[in-house]
């Protein structure tokens, strides 16, 4: 499992956020301790996860999921609202 530390919009790296990738090139994010997204890769396609209790958690944690997801919470419970994000326990 490869881990990096999430950076800042002014490039600096940011404590307590991390990307993770593992060996089959999935890509989560982990914000402290807990498990926010996995991003699945299938082929061409990607399926999204999200953490049903810490999607949300804390404005922190919101910031940096809308960097790894690239995109804006209102975009993110269109998904999950549509079936597109799937929430389930990833902790």
């Amino acid at each position: 499992m490869k881990i990096e530390k999430m950076k800042s919009s002014r490039g600096n790296t940011v404590p307590n956020q991390f990307i993770l990738t593992d060996d089959k090139t999935n890509e989560y994010f982990k914000s402290y301790k807990s498990m926010i997204v996995k991003k699945d890769y299938e082929g061409e396609f990607v399926k999204i996860f999200l953490d049903r209790k810490y999607w949300n958690y804390s404005t922190t944690t919101g910031k940096y999921r809308n960097i790894f997801l690239n995109e804006t919470i209102k975009d993110t419970r269109k998904k999950i609202k549509s079936g597109e994000y799937i929430l389930t326990d990833l902790n």
